[in-house]
């Protein structure tokens, strides 16, 4: 009888274990990349855009080096004049040495009389301080002829070398090619200006950019007017050459940015995290759908429709089978296999990847689902809080 009881206990242990087994959630973050649409789209056939830079930036390297060795040749020719007038330089410091050793031995001669005339007491205590007269010399100036000049290479960092073709070919516009100018840019930017306020340094670049699409203009605007704080130290103790390069440069990205942020199609990196239930049987199904939506997500290139077409095809046989799991939960019974929990991990799937894919109207759409069946789905703190982050990014996005 009491082997019995034992086999009976033991067996429901099995399966009450298993059935916690069938409920292990796991997750899985999975990166991806998405094609972020512009603000304004401009037709396919038309993504060609040109560049117009206007500026006081006109220099080459081959302008420094071509400087370097003009300035190299000009110091070979005058070598001589310089040779000559040190050697004048030298001959007139002899002059005036001699002059000097002939004051400085009458200066000491009189004192030396003047000293003589004291008392013993006078002398000693005088000498004691170091004030007895004493001869000093000059030191005699030794002739050092100036060294031939060596050219050397410029450092090319210690210059602005850009002018205003090369700072048309750093403005990109991602997803269009160079051309005639379906979108037409032109960019005037001055130089840097610096100015000093109480020890330190601010600096502002006024920077007009104007753009026209198909000939009208869209875009009339100025960067970069206010002074801004660049340094601690003031402008006279600051490279600023190196300064205006870091501030030029910080122009030509904040402009990429924008027109990027109008016009471009760029690349985004994104991340969203996948639910899955961990073992098999009844759950097949789950584990299908799991391999559908990340296999296709990992697929996804920014650059290929093509590919796109066929990963979001892939994609949504995984989010079908999510879809017709939800119309199989039992939301009162914990212990059925497709229960509350199973339903809990679904809608987080369905939520984030929307949210994920810029979906946010399906995203919410699912969000008002999992809240109305918030009464048998029991959330842990982790997931009560996720749902907040969830319904903060849903819902301020519409204000």
């Amino acid at each position: 009888m009491n082997a019995k009881i034992n086999q009976l206990l033991f067996l429901i242990l099995v399966l009450s274990s298993t059935h916690l087994f069938a409920q292990s959630i796991y997750s899985e973050k999975i990166d991806f990349q998405l094609l972020k649409q512009p603000k304004v789209a401009i037709e396919e056939n038309h993504r060609d855009f040109k560049v117009t830079v206007t500026s006081p930036y006109n220099l080459t390297a081959a302008d420094v080096v071509k400087k370097a060795k003009a300035d190299h040749e000009k110091a070979e020719a005058e070598y001589g004049t310089v040779v000559a007038n040190s050697e004048k330089e030298f001959q007139q410091k002899t002059k005036d040495y001699d002059a000097d050793v002939i004051k400085e031995k009458e200066k000491f001669a009189l004192e030396s009389a003047e000293f003589k005339k004291l008392s013993i007491l006078e002398r000693l205590t005088l000498t004691e301080q170091k004030k007895n007269p004493r001869l000093v010399i000059p030191s005699k100036p030794v002739y050092v002829k100036p060294a031939p000049p060596i050219y050397r290479e410029p450092n090319l960092n210690e210059f602005t070398i850009v002018d205003n073709n090369v700072l048309a070919s750093q403005v990109v516009l991602n997803g269009f090619t160079r051309g005639t100018g379906f979108v037409d840019i032109h960019l005037d930017i001055k130089a840097v200006n610096f100015q000093d306020n109480a020890g330190q340094t601010f600096a502002n670049q006024p920077t007009k950019l104007v753009i026209k699409v198909n000939g009208k203009e869209s875009v009339n605007t100025t960067f970069f007017q206010d002074f801004a704080f660049l340094s601690s130290s003031p402008s006279n103790n600051i490279n600023k050459t190196i300064e205006e390069k870091r501030h030029l440069d910080k122009v030509i990205k904040f402009v990429n940015d924008y027109l990027n942020n109008i016009y471009g199609f760029q690349a985004e990196a994104k991340a969203v995290k996948i639910l899955n239930v961990k073992n098999k049987g009844k759950f097949d199904e789950l584990e299908r759908a799991d391999i559908y939506v990340k296999t296709n997500l990992k697929k996804l290139q920014p650059t290929s429709s093509e590919v796109n077409t066929a990963a979001f095809s892939g994609m949504q046989k995984g989010i079908d089978i999510w879809t017709e799991t939800l119309t199989k939960i039992a939301y009162k019974d914990s212990k059925a296999d497709f229960n509350a929990k199973i339903a809990g991990y679904i809608y987080f799937n369905l939520i984030n990847l929307n949210l994920a894919l810029d979906k946010k109207t399906e995203a919410e759409k699912y969000l008002n689902q999992l809240q109305e069946n918030l009464v048998y789905i029991k959330l842990s703190y982790d997931e009560e809080n996720e749902v907040k982050r969830i319904e903060k990014e849903i819902y301020q996005s519409k204000k």
